[in-house]
């Protein structure tokens, strides 16, 4: 069995976002919807909330990492995806559950938007209350 042939996969979601991510042994690169990191995610900030999991485990330079990412908008595709690749590490080694459990990569963020209400102008927001 040779080296290419070996992958472990995660499955990361957030808001309306849902990655499905694919680690490869490899030099670091990363391909979003076959575009190159950089290009997908333009973004600094979104882009080292990505590699957090990478960066807790020492794990960046060993990885190549594919990912399919749909629905929603940059910040819940980038959180979807911080979640599939520690999914999906923790699948390759065991060991590096406690460490990404404890930074909080594990955990689902379940926070969605509420539904607009009717007869009022949004989720929460209601008419002004006139007495007379």
């Amino acid at each position: 069995m040779s080296d290419t042939s070996i992958q472990h996969y995660g499955t990361g979601r957030r808001k309306s976002s849902t990655a499905r991510v694919y680690l490869r042994p490899g030099k670091g690169e990363i391909t979003v919807n076959r575009r190159t990191f950089d290009d997908y995610f333009p973004n600094d900030m979104l882009k080292q909330i990505i590699r957090q999991p990478l960066a807790i485990t020492e794990t960046g330079d060993k990885f190549d990492i594919h990912v399919r990412v749909h629905g929603g908008g940059y910040t819940g595709q980038a959180g979807a995806l911080r979640l599939g690749i520690a999914r999906a590490l923790c699948e390759h080694n065991p060991e590096l559950r406690a460490a990404l459990k404890k930074a909080g990569f594990l955990t689902r963020d379940s926070r969605k938007v509420e539904r607009k209400k009717y007869g009022q102008p949004g989720a929460r927001k209601r008419f002004q209350f006139s007495k007379r």
